[in-house]
């Protein structure tokens, strides 16, 4: 028996060796990240436009994007002041109604000043998030954002989605060389492999065609265009049901709230000052039915004894309304086959599940990276070239991409309950983890709101709570059975974690600077487009 436990103690004194080294690490990397916000303050405010000077021969748009969601509305600001002649044509410009793209992270936030849009949440009763409220089995923790070192100013964003969108148009309209028009794109027009336009109907039933040097699909997640420019696997997790709480006050004021629920999580967060957007996940291919009342009998026999006890009634009282909303959880790595002449942007070529409400922020930083991309070059008419060019692109974009895209997915089967035991002790550990405070939630929290988009620091965290739940299980005396949760919990966080990087690719997650690019960052001298020519 002496020999026994002795092996035990052996395996629990590496493990807690290996613990400890992580932790080290992480707080070394915490202190880094303290000095790069300073940075980063610094840089927040600076908008930059450069009033590209466009050849002289050249006629018709520099650029058509094909959407004004939040993603082609920012681009076509961007472009526009940035001198580019830009052609938007959008499906329907009346202010959209969904569920979703409601809170904007305080690192999208950043990115939006950096754009120069931060007042697109003005005048739209847009409400400040600090961070969030965690619910558990009647026990609350609260993260709160890392922005100690930001500007006063910096911080989350909640709305509604179709009121920041129609700010954001308005401001495109304004722009003199933007053309902001409602019609239909049918298709991609192709000439020798090369992507040199569109087709689209207009509102009135006219077919036209519009041709530009460059082509950014920016139609969302429903996108009919994406599969001629990457290669889509859309996988459906689960839905959002919406629904919208009013008379109520949140525990936790300007905080986002989830709850820990059975079977998956609940979210809910302030759209403005009267209204609480309520995000119930229900996990599958199916929900309820609405019509024949399956819907609201879910709503109050499984998920309402969950809700906070000062958010029950408001609750009730909006399923009884009527009002409620479900909208597909989409998924989808970026795996684009470079088209010359086009580019993919926003939902229709990259989602994750909008658990973290990281959509806009990935969104808003592509942009920013391809602003920067395309601000030294006068000329966009060389198709091969540029397509070329742009491949930087897909490996600029990885870090906050893919940390963003994949935390959302670890996170979201952490927190979704589970029969197995091990996946039951890897949610509590997660709880628990981020309820020790310091290190141990801003951390995570820096992660989730892409204040510090690192995918390393992403893996270590993770680990670090499979590693901090393993402890629990064998601290103070290992037991055969906690020893075999144990070693089913490392499994699990392991095909929770790896799956999703794999999908992202590990390469360009961890290893950037190997993956072939001609810039590692953006040229800035006026005769980058004869480089490019060159190369």
């Amino acid at each position: 028996m002496a020999i026994v436990i002795d092996k035990f103690i052996f395996g629990t004194f590496f493990a807690s060796l290996f613990g400890f080294f992580v932790l080290c690490f992480l707080r070394r990397k915490h202190q880094n990240l303290e000095n790069k916000q300073k940075f980063k303050e610094k840089a927040a405010f600076k908008t930059q436009n450069y009033n590209v000077q466009r050849p002289e021969n050249s006629s018709g748009p520099d650029v058509i994007i094909v959407g004004a969601g939040v993603a082609g509305a920012a681009l076509a600001c961007t472009l526009g002041k940035d001198g580019r002649q830009v052609h938007v044509i959008e499906r329907d410009l009346t202010e959209p109604d969904r569920i979703v793209g409601e809170l904007l992270q305080p690192g999208g936030y950043l990115k939006l000043m950096e754009l120069g849009l931060e007042d697109c949440v003005e005048e739209i009763d847009a409400q400040r998030v600090l961070g969030y409220a965690l619910f558990k089995d009647g026990k609350v923790t609260r993260l709160s954002y890392p922005l100690e070192n930001f500007h006063s100013d910096v911080a989350g964003r909640s709305f509604h989605n179709g009121r920041f969108i129609q700010r954001m148009r308005e401001k495109a309209a304004k722009i003199p060389n933007v053309k902001l028009q409602q019609g239909t794109v049918t298709s991609l027009l192709e000439e020798n492999g090369t992507i040199n336009g569109v087709q689209y109907k207009t509102k009135d039933g006219q077919e036209l065609r519009v041709h530009a040097p460059l082509t950014v699909v920016c139609d969302g997640c429903f996108s009919n265009l994406r599969r001629s420019l990457c290669n889509p696997k859309v996988d459906v997790p689960s839905y959002f049901v919406g629904l919208v709480l009013e008379n109520c006050e949140l525990p936790f004021a300007n905080h986002g709230h989830v709850i820990l629920a059975d079977p998956s999580p609940i979210l809910c967060y302030p759209i403005s000052s009267t209204e609480v957007r309520c995000l119930v996940d229900v996990p599958g291919q199916k929900v309820p039915s609405i019509a024949n009342g399956e819907m609201s009998k879910y709503l109050k026999d499984v998920v309402a004894p969950q809700i906070p006890p000062v958010l029950h009634d408001a609750f009730i009282s909006a399923i009884d309304k009527g009002s409620i909303r479900t909208m597909p959880n989409r998924s989808m790595p970026a795996d684009p086959h470079p088209t010359p002449g086009a580019l993919l942007m926003g939902d229709a070529f990259n989602m994750r599940h909008p658990l973290t409400g990281g959509g806009m922020t990935v969104a808003l930083s592509d942009i920013v990276v391809l602003r920067d991309l395309l601000n030294p070059l006068r000329d966009l008419n060389d198709a091969a070239s540029l397509t070329k060019y742009l491949e930087s692109f897909y490996t600029l974009r990885k870090p906050v991409a893919s940390t963003i895209n994949t935390l959302a997915g670890a996170l979201y089967k952490v927190f979704c309950a589970s029969p197995d035991e091990a996946r039951k002790e890897m949610r509590e550990a997660c709880f628990d983890y981020l309820s020790l405070g310091g290190v141990f939630s801003s951390g995570p929290v820096a992660l989730l709101s892409g204040l510090n988009p690192s995918p390393l620091s992403l893996f270590l965290h993770f680990f670090a709570v499979a590693i901090y739940g393993v402890g629990r299980l064998l601290l103070p005396f290992p037991s055969p059975k906690a020893m075999f949760i144990g070693v089913r919990l490392i499994s699990s966080a392991s095909g929770i974690i790896f799956p999703i990087i794999k999908a992202e690719g590990v390469r360009q997650m961890f290893f950037p600077a190997t993956v072939p690019a001609i810039y590692r960052h953006p040229p800035v001298n006026d005769k980058a487009d004869d480089l490019l020519k060159s190369s």
